[in-house]
C-alpha cells in the first residue's frame, strides 16, 4: 500500500469521524436510524479483537467488602479488607454502604431515561468542551483513538464547582444532584479506610482535597450489531484518586489481573470501587491502579453505568509518594508533579492503559 493510499484512508476516516460528531446522534442515534453493521471507525485492530472474550467464571475474584460497622469495633477488619483489595487487585465491590437501593435504582433509571430521549433533545448539549460543566458526547477520545467504542456519555461536573444546575437535563437533574451527595458521603468514608490501610491518619487523603474535584460520567452502551468487532470502552486505567461506579445488572466490565481479564460480575445493591493512578503514586506503589475495559454489549438490553471520578481539587499542589511511605528500603517510586501536568498528558493521548503512570516513575 502506497503513502498516497494511506493518507487518503486517513483523510476519509477523519471525514467520517467529523460527520459522526457533527450529527450529534451518538451511537444510540446510529442504532435508531436502522444501522445493522458497524461504520469502519468503530472496528478495532486484530490485536485488540483477538483478546476480547467473556472471562472464565471465577467467583469471588473481585472481592466484595461489607462496610457495615465501620464506626464500631469492626473497623480494623474493614480497613484490612479494603487495604488488601487495593493492594492485590485495585478493584473491589462494597455492600452495606449506606446508599438506599431505591436511590441506586432511581439514578440508573434517570441516566437511562436521558440517553433514551429523542436525538434532538440530547443534541442541545452535545459538545466536546463544556464551560457549563454539562455535556453529552460519544467517545471522549474520538479523534485520538485508533478506533471508537460503542457507547455514549453524559458528563456532569460535580465539584469543586457544581455545573450550572439549569444545564443538567431535567430528566435526570434531581437524581444527579442526589447522587453527588451520596458519593461525597461514601467517598469520605472510603478515603478514610484507604488512608488507614496505608498506616496513615483517616483524614490524610481528604486533607489533600482528594474528594473535591468530582466528575460524573453516565455511560450508555446500546446493543451492538457486531460486538465481536468493537469494544464498549477500550482498556485504560483511571487517572484520579478513586472511582465510584454504579452499574446495572447487564455486565461487561472486565479488570486485568496478571495476564488475565476478570469479569466484574454485577452484585445486586453493590457499588464498584477502583484505585486511580494518583492514589497508586501517593501510596508509593502499595495500592494498584489497574487496566480495565468494557466489552461491546451483545445483549438486547442496553447497559448503563455511572462513574464518579474523584480527584484533588487543588491542581497546582505537588503530588508524589507520601513521605511517610518512603524509606531507604522503599525509595520513592515516582517523581513529584502537579495535577495540571498529569491531566494535561492524560487528555492529549488515547485511553490505552498504563503508559501514563510510567511516565512519572522516578
Amino acid at each position: 500500500m502506497g503513502v498516497t493510499d494511506t493518507s487518503e484512508q486517513a483523510s476519509d476516516r477523519a471525514q467520517e469521524l467529523r460527520r459522526f460528531d457533527e450529527s450529534k446522534l451518538g451511537v444510540k442515534g446510529l442504532l435508531d436510524s436502522g444501522l445493522t453493521s458497524l461504520p469502519s471507525f468503530f472496528i478495532h485492530p486484530p490485536e485488540t479483537l483477538s483478546d476480547l472474550k467473556p472471562a472464565r467464571p471465577t467467583p469471588g475474584s473481585i472481592p466484595t467488602v461489607d462496610l457495615s460497622g465501620c464506626d464500631s469495633a469492626r473497623r480494623p477488619s474493614v480497613v484490612k479488607e479494603v487495604g488488601r483489595a487495593a493492594r492485590e487487585l485495585g478493584f473491589f465491590q462494597v455492600v452495606n454502604h449506606g446508599v438506599p437501593q431505591e436511590v441506586l435504582d432511581r439514578t440508573v433509571a434517570a441516566v437511562k431515561a436521558f440517553h433514551e430521549q429523542p436525538a434532538e433533545a440530547k443534541a442541545r448539549i452535545y459538545r466536546r468542551n463544556s464551560e457549563t460543566g454539562v455535556s453529552f458526547l460519544s467517545n471522549v477520545d474520538l479523534f485520538l483513538s485508533k478506533a471508537a467504542g460503542w457507547r455514549d456519555t453524559l458528563q456532569v461536573r460535580l465539584g469543586p464547582e457544581l455545573a450550572d444546575v439549569e444545564e443538567i437535563p431535567e430528566v435526570c437533574r434531581n437524581e444527579v444532584l442526589e447522587w453527588n451527595q451520596q458519593v461525597q458521603r461514601l467517598g469520605g468514608l472510603l478515603l478514610g479506610l484507604l488512608s488507614e490501610g496505608l498506616g496513615l491518619s483517616p483524614g490524610k487523603l481528604q486533607e489533600l482535597t482528594c474528594l473535591d474535584a468530582r466528575m460524573m460520567v453516565g455511560h450508555y452502551y446500546p446493543p451492538c450489531p457486531q460486538p465481536n468487532l468493537t469494544v464498549g470502552l477500550t482498556s485504560h486505567a483511571d487517572p484520579g484518586v478513586i472511582t465510584v461506579l454504579l452499574q446495572d445488572q447487564v455486565g461487561g466490565l472486565q479488570v486485568k489481573h496478571g495476564d488475565e481479564w476478570v469479569d466484574v460480575t454485577p452484585v445486586p445493591g453493590a457499588l464498584v470501587i477502583n484505585i486511580g493512578d494518583i492514589l497508586q503514586i501517593m501510596s508509593n506503589d502499595e495500592y494498584k491502579s489497574v487496566d480495565h475495559r468494557v466489552l461491546a454489549n451483545p445483549s438486547q438490553e442496553p447497559r448503563v453505568s455511572i462513574a464518579v471520578f474523584c480527584n484533588p481539587g487543588n491542581r497546582e499542589n505537588q503530588f508524589g509518594p507520601f513521605p511517610e511511605l518512603v524509606s531507604s528500603d522503599k525509595p520513592a517510586a515516582f517523581r513529584q508533579f502537579t495535577l495540571n501536568e498529569y491531566l494535561r498528558r492524560f487528555f492529549t493521548k488515547e485511553l490505552d492503559g498504563k503508559s501514563l503512570i510510567n511516565y512519572f516513575r522516578a
